[in-house]
């Protein structure tokens, strides 16, 4: 199968997709990084390692500029309104804990409603269920159709005057839907409820602009950006963070400190705890101008293209089901499927014998799948750097397993 040109190019730039016998198809998992990402991340440990914010000599001090150039690319990446909005973590997982210790029990009490959907991530219910679980709030649930669809009948049923919390995922990792961000923005809102947004799947494939969604805060992680692994963010409107607790204590993250008390320092350093992860910060603001210079348009038609592939090669594959729509477009390069009688684990080594790399299990969203009456399933996620011919690989491999299982064809 030819593979265009502008497809060789960008993979070029992937040093790890030059392995031999490798097919990355985990990409919701974490992306591969360019080699301009390793490179930022080795430049500020060659050229300006030193303790950010913490020194006043010259290296320092460029240390400093490195870190907060970084907070600034990603202000401009998520179009929001201050770099102070810009908190660094580790992760999505961090980043949603951040909000709900720090918003969420500071803000709810045992009359309360926090509102989740059925498809969320783990990381996206479980601070949740600690948040009501110490304040008495009550957990409920946005129920999705099969497809992953969520209506506005049940928007208006669940989200009411008693809900303080709405926390969502913009694209869920096991369907590959898009959630309606904007509706449940609009009724929360009338609701003086705010919402939390994972944009952990979304914010790799289509421009994630806060100021246009009106999210009050959105998390997500370097790594699934094609950024390094322990860098994450949380944006956070400033006037809620003004008024938010720190997180965690120590150093840097104070303007003061005596025996019995401590002055907090100003946003976002008030959040920023310890020794910063700066290198991780200038491999993410590497990653989002190698994102920019590439643009979404490119990104989503290249992906889009190879997701509309995979679902008709896996639709001719006997004894396969696709979850979630029947409709390529509306799975954000995410397609999960169970094999008839083959276990999702033993899918994944059959595939993995043949170079094949992808995920299998419940993917961190066992709620989801006990509504789906599914234990688990084998997720294939693309991203813009995977080709046609790795598709038809997958597909060749596929049509194999129950063969190689012991099945009839």
């Amino acid at each position: 199968m030819k593979e265009t040109e502008k497809s060789n190019s960008w993979r070029k730039d992937f040093p790890l997709l030059n392995r031999d016998n490798l097919i990355y198809l985990d990409n919701a998992a974490t992306a591969q990084k360019p080699e301009c990402v390793l490179k930022a991340e080795m430049d500020f440990y060659t050229k300006f390692n030193a303790n950010p914010l913490r020194g006043f000599y010259e290296l320092a001090m460029e240390a400093t500029d490195s870190y907060e150039d970084a907070r600034r690319t990603v202000q401009k990446f998520l179009n929001a309104r201050f770099p102070e909005e810009i908190i660094f973590t580790r992760n999505t997982t961090e980043s949603l804990n951040l909000a709900a210790y720090s918003y969420g029990l500071s803000s709810l009490s045992k009359d309360d409603e926090i509102v989740v959907t059925i498809m969320e991530h783990h990381s996206n219910l479980l601070p949740w269920q600690m948040a009501a679980a110490k304040t008495g709030a009550t957990l409920r649930f946005l129920e999705c159709e099969k497809d992953g669809s969520i209506s506005r009948k049940q928007l208006k049923e669940v989200i009411g005057e008693r809900t303080k919390i709405v926390a969502v995922t913009h694209v869920s990792n096991v369907l590959g839907t898009k959630t309606p961000v904007e509706e449940i923005v609009k009724i929360a809102h009338e609701n003086e409820a705010v919402v939390i947004l994972d944009a952990a799947q979304s914010v790799a494939h289509m421009p994630v602009d806060v100021q246009k969604l009106n999210v009050d805060f959105l998390a997500f992680s370097g790594h699934k950006l094609y950024g390094p692994i322990g860098i994450g963010v949380l944006y956070g409107k400033k006037e809620l963070l003004e008024k938010m607790p720190p997180f965690l204590t120590g150093g840097e993250m104070i303007q003061s400190v005596h025996r019995e008390s401590a002055v907090f320092a100003p946003l976002p350093h008030k959040f920023e705890a310890g020794t910063v992860n700066a290198a991780g910060a200038a491999g993410l603001a590497a990653a989002i101008r190698y994102i920019d210079s590439i643009g979404f348009d490119a990104i989503e038609k290249q992906e889009q293209k190879l997701t509309a592939l995979a679902m008709e090669e896996l639709k001719k594959i006997p004894g396969i089901s696709v979850l979630g729509s029947d409709k390529p477009e509306e799975h954000c390069g995410i397609l999960t499927f169970t094999i008839e009688g083959v276990h999702p684990h033993d899918v994944s080594a059959i595939l993995d014998s043949d170079g094949i790399a992808v995920r299998a299990g419940h993917h961190c969203a066992q709620p989801l799948f006990e509504y789906l009456e599914i234990p688990s399933a084998t997720r294939v996620s693309l991203a813009f750097y995977n080709t046609e011919r790795e598709v038809h690989a997958l597909a060749e491999s596929l049509g194999n397993v129950r063969r190689r299982m012991g099945y009839e064809q």
